[in-house]
């Protein structure tokens, strides 16, 4: 054999060598984040801290990931425990249609809250019940979760509400609008919820009603069964201007502005031990994202922080969905999307009010 051949045939080994060699899969340890999922839940599923995720992907704003992101899953381990090997093929069939699964949305809830709870995402569940506005649904609304809906499933009312039916819903009345009168001021006169007014009127602007407008009131006599007994909310202290109130009883927050109530949302305070702190405050300072580290915690970039005296502030919540009960080391918690609302509605100087 020739010298000149034998570099060939050994380069031709090579080749044939890298061509049967086990490929090892780049994809095993990745995440394709999916809609609505964070990463405090890919964490969990995973059982990888937060932080090493979000320090293994270059994450900073932990709070801030989108469908699609690939994430890298740090560890074997975790990934195996993850996703477990499938020993068989698996055939697709054809399942038969299964029935209808319905929510009924209690007072507090969310959108994202209630997907969170059936394992589906909020845009999904938000195009299965037609929703264009995830912030205007309200208590009493029914879900559909899954399934088919049956030709007899009982509908809801409110969808066939329109102002040119003539009160299809006989707890339904017709309002018509007076000057200096609001979404939030109308649905107290008549103890129905202001997003129940919204949706039933298609407004999507609850800022833009004008005197003079006719609005449909759904279920009055149902809103007003639904506000027996619960406790109202509290009157405004200033009446003028924006202000909130915190009531640590009821683990609400309420929103008003010129003494017109235009949010209430659940909240969870400080434990027994790290209690919230009563009075009358003001808010000092501001930030979109802060981490907040303390004996036996680290929260990175904890989203929409307000503070209102000292170390305490309202504040978005990532790592616990548990609203409505003590959790905190004494800030007051809120739902993402509300700590977002609130964020932008309060300005340094806006007053807070704490009471028990």
């Amino acid at each position: 054999m020739s010298r000149s051949v034998l570099p060939l045939l050994v380069i031709l080994a090579l080749i044939l060598m890298l061509a049967v060699a086990p490929v090892v899969g780049q994809d095993d340890n990745v995440h394709i984040v999916q809609p609505g999922e964070n990463l405090f839940r890919i964490s969990l599923q995973y059982r990888v801290p937060m932080t090493e995720l979000a320090q293994a992907n270059g994450i900073t704003n932990t709070w801030q990931i989108f469908a699609g992101q690939q994430l890298l899953i740090p560890g074997d381990e975790a990934v195996a425990e993850a996703a477990p090997a499938v020993s068989e093929p698996i055939t697709a069939v054809e399942e038969p249609a299964q029935p209808a699964e319905y929510h009924t949305i209690a007072r507090g809830e969310n959108l994202a809250a209630i997907a969170r709870q059936y394992g589906i995402s909020a845009e999904a569940l938000a195009r299965l019940n037609d929703i264009s506005n995830p912030n205007m649904i309200y208590a009493g609304q029914r879900l559909l979760i899954s399934g088919v809906p049956s030709e007899d499933a009982p509908a809801d009312d409110t969808e066939s509400l329109t102002l040119d039916s003539d009160l299809i819903n006989p707890n339904s009345i017709r309002h018509t609008v007076a000057s200096g009168e609001s979404l939030a001021s109308i649905g107290t006169q008549y103890g129905v919820s202001w997003l129940a007014i919204a949706q039933a009127n298609n407004i999507l602007n609850a800022d833009q009603i004008v005197a003079g407008q006719e609005l449909i009131i759904p279920n009055v006599l149902a809103g007003a069964a639904a506000v027996e007994g619960a406790a109202a909310a509290p009157a405004p202290i200033h009446g003028v201007g924006r202000e909130v109130i915190v009531d640590l009883s009821e683990q609400r927050a309420y929103a008003y502005e010129n003494g017109v109530l235009v949010r209430n949302v659940i909240v969870s305070t400080g434990l027994p031990n790290t209690p919230t702190v009563r009075g009358d405050f003001t808010i000092q300072r501001k930030y979109s994202a802060q981490t907040m580290t303390g004996p036996g915690y680290y929260l990175p970039d904890v989203p929409y922080v307000a503070y209102f005296y000292a170390g305490y502030a309202l504040h978005g919540t990532y790592w616990h969905n548990n609203f409505g009960q003590p959790m905190s080391h004494g800030c007051v918690n809120l739902p993402t999307p509300e700590a977002e609302w609130f964020y932008n509605f309060v300005d340094i100087g806006t007053p807070i009010h704490v009471q028990s």
